[in-house]
Order: C-alpha cells, then structure tokens, then sequence
C-alpha cells in the first residue's frame, strides 16, 4: 500500500509475434460478480466490513456474488498500513467489467470508514455495468492500442461511453500510427439499458515483434 509500497510483482507474459483482430460486439448480461477485499496492517475485520457494505448494495440486483478477504501482516504485508476492494463482473459472452478503490494513504487525506469504502465500490461497479461495452472505461485505451497494432485486418469493438483518458488516447493513436477510428453510436434496445454505445472499427497497422525468447 502506497506511500511505502515494499510489494513486488512478479510478471510473465509468453511472446507474441502477431495480434490477431477482435470482433467484440456483443457484452451479453451480468451473470456473476467476484471480488477481493483486502487489508494490511490493519485490523482483519476490516475486509468484512467491507464485504459486508458491499454486498449490501450487489445483493438487490444478482445472487451470485462472492467477494474474498485477503488479510496480511508482518513482514508479508510490506510497510504502511491499508484496504480495499477489487471488483469485477462477468457477462454471459465472457466479458468483464471492474471497479477497484483502496483507502487514502497514511498522513495524506481523511481516514476512509470500510463501510463507505465498500459501498463506493458496489456503487463504482454499477456505474461500469451501467456504461456497459464490452471493456470497462479503465482499459478502453488498452484494447484500442492492441487493435491497432494487429493485423491489417478489421476490428470492432462496442463500449461505453469514452473517458476523456480515452479520447486524448486516439489523438496519440492518430500521431503515432496515423490510425483513424471509424465511431458509430449505438442506441441501446430493449435489451441492453444503459449508458450510449460506441461501436470502435479500425485496420491494424501490421505490427510484428521482432523480440525472440531467451533460454
């Protein structure tokens, strides 16, 4: 936990030579909501607190739901004490949609209640299932930049609303790779309530890594 930190991440990735293009137009519905409420050096109670809060606003709209506690101290618990929650739901087609929030650092902000921190989150949650898509607003930038870089072949992908991360995020595309997207509004049906749909229709560049695996 910020500001002291002291965690390490371990990341490892398999080589990919080509991206291959995406069709993702269809979300489908939220069928189930997991998560994991953390906490360090802090009391354990807390991640209960928090899972209680939570589930006090998730349980009105789906039963499946199971939030995890993950409790840490000692020196497994790196040096400055803190909490939160990460969410994410699943569709009926496979995609996910998240929300995260964590409590302010120590000496910097007011103290956060676990109570308030965990409904926040549901609350972060819904505001992401309400925009819908296929991607949530955190990691439009993300599946954008993968469609430019693969195949010179067509992709489309239909999310929410854009963030403004994401807008400023094409402009850089556009500089970069001179790709241009091709953006259709979607109106929502009877089916899909929510926020206005993007439909997003690029050609990648043709990008291949050169980089080889290392034994």
């Amino acid at each position: 936990m910020p500001p002291g930190g002291g965690g390490e991440v371990f990341f490892s990735c398999p080589v990919r030579k080509l991206l291959k293009p995406i069709q993702l137009t269809d979300p489908g519905k939220i069928k189930r909501i997991r998560g994991m409420a953390y906490s360090v050096r802090v009391s354990p109670q807390i991640a209960n607190r928090i899972v209680e809060s939570s589930r006090s606003i998730l349980n009105k709209f789906i039963p499946d739901i199971y939030i995890y506690t993950d409790h840490m101290k000692g020196i497994n618990s790196g040096k400055s004490p803190g909490f939160g929650l990460s969410l994410v739901a699943e569709t009926t087609n496979g995609t996910f949609l998240s929300a995260e929030l964590a409590s302010n650092p120590q000496g910097q902000g007011a103290a956060v209640l676990p109570e308030d921190l965990g409904r926040n989150c549901a609350k972060l949650l819904l505001e992401e299932i309400y925009r819908g898509g296929c991607v949530d607003s955190t990691n439009q930038s993300l599946v954008l930049l993968l469609m430019t870089l693969g195949q010179q072949d067509v992709s489309k992908v239909l999310l929410g609303p854009l963030s403004p991360y994401t807008i400023e995020f094409l402009r850089h595309l556009k500089s970069f790779f001179q790709i241009m997207f091709k953006i259709e509004t979607k109106p929502c049906g009877e089916e899909l309530k929510g926020g206005e749909k993007v439909l997003m229709t690029c050609v990648g560049v043709g990008f291949s890594n050169l980089s080889k695996t290392i034994k």
